[in-house]
């Protein structure tokens, strides 16, 4: 990430400097500078041939990134069985906190809540869109719920609704959310264990597959491919990397996964890509939010206002969407780090 010259003060770097130099740009785009990347996230890229995992069972529920203390050599070859600590997954997401912006882990830039808001409804259109052919009357099956958001959305367009959380805290909030319909069974439990005891039009994976290593993700695909009903599908939004896939080691850890990685663990579990869709939204608070981390990297705390930098940098890109998440990629910059993708999945049979 973008380097400060030894002796220059943190409250001497400039906006030109953050926003504007060309070698910052050229990092993020290779992230080839891991010695910062590992101080923001903990963070490893793996080698194509290092992806297999353990098999520890996971907490599993939303959603996206936080960063990491952990300090690790960022270059030191991954090892072929890497295993991401199911209980530390587990211990992170029981302490979450059950708002809009928790699960969607946007409460640490300043944001207003309304950019929560903004950003459910906006993927909730996305949503609606892609499952526009899914029966009214047709049974989903929403795993690693989180808070309810998206169950209670399934509750309202279809018949019956299975939500599977294993967070406590989480599942407290779901409960309160979903009382008020009846359609929608709320279940406390750890999805890999889950069976399933129904066959579903929709079963939703809204944020879960990076807390699984590759074996456990494989093994419980072809367990849901057994259990869609024929023409149903799978739809999964997950956050994603354009090269390798990177590890993030700290209290908080995650694989995430390129498109193509996820091309070739799906063919593995007999689904076919029906449709792959950048998720738009996401992808603008992302910008939001590596801007105002860079902010928060470069400025010594008692000027960082943060707050106020959070509000001024979400209204700001608000007021530019949708076109200006398109400006990096027409650029050639690959910005932000992270981005997020919706996959429509189908059984070969279908």
């Amino acid at each position: 990430m973008f380097k400060i010259t030894n002796g220059i003060s943190d409250a001497r770097l400039s906006l030109e400097a953050a926003f504007l130099d060309p070698d910052y740009w050229n990092e993020i785009d290779t992230m080839a500078d891991f010695n910062e990347a590992e101080k923001m996230f903990g963070a490893k890229r793996l080698e194509p041939a290092a992806r297999d995992c353990g098999t520890l069972h996971p907490r599993l529920g939303p959603k996206v990134h936080t960063p990491s203390s952990s300090a690790r050599d960022p270059m030191t070859p991954v090892p072929r069985m890497i295993e991401i600590d199911y209980e530390k997954v587990n211990r992170y997401w029981e302490e979450a906190t059950p708002s809009i912006l928790g699960p969607y882990m946007m409460d640490d830039f300043g944001f207003p809540a309304s950019a929560g808001d903004f950003r459910f409804r906006a993927e909730s259109r996305i949503v609606r869109r892609l499952t526009r052919d899914v029966k009214r009357d047709g049974a989903v099956l929403d795993l690693g719920s989180g808070i309810g958001v998206w169950a209670e959305g399934f509750a309202r367009r279809f018949s019956l609704v299975t939500a599977v959380e294993r967070s406590r805290n989480l599942f407290e909030s779901l409960q309160r959310r979903c009382s008020p319909y009846p359609n929608l069974r709320p279940i406390h439990g750890d999805v890999l264990t889950f069976e399933p005891d129904a066959r579903y039009d929709l079963v939703f994976l809204g944020g879960l597959l990076m807390y699984l290593n590759e074996r456990d993700l494989i093994a419980l695909l072809r367990k849901l491919v057994r259990c869609i009903e024929p023409g149903g599908m799978i739809l999964c939004r997950e956050s994603t990397v354009r090269g390798n896939a990177v590890a993030l080691r700290g209290d908080y850890q995650v694989v995430y996964r390129s498109v193509s990685d996820y091309r070739r663990i799906f063919g593995q579990c007999g689904l076919t890509i029906r449709h792959v869709e950048r998720n738009e939204p996401y992808v603008l608070i992302e910008m939001g939010s590596e801007l105002v981390e860079k902010w928060r990297k470069t400025v010594p705390a008692r000027f960082q206002v943060l707050r106020a930098i959070g509000h001024l940098t979400y209204f700001g890109l608000r007021l530019g969407y949708p076109w200006i998440t398109r400006i990096p990629k027409a650029l050639g910059i690959a910005f932000p780090r992270l981005e997020n993708h919706f996959f429509v999945l189908r059984a070969d049979a279908s």
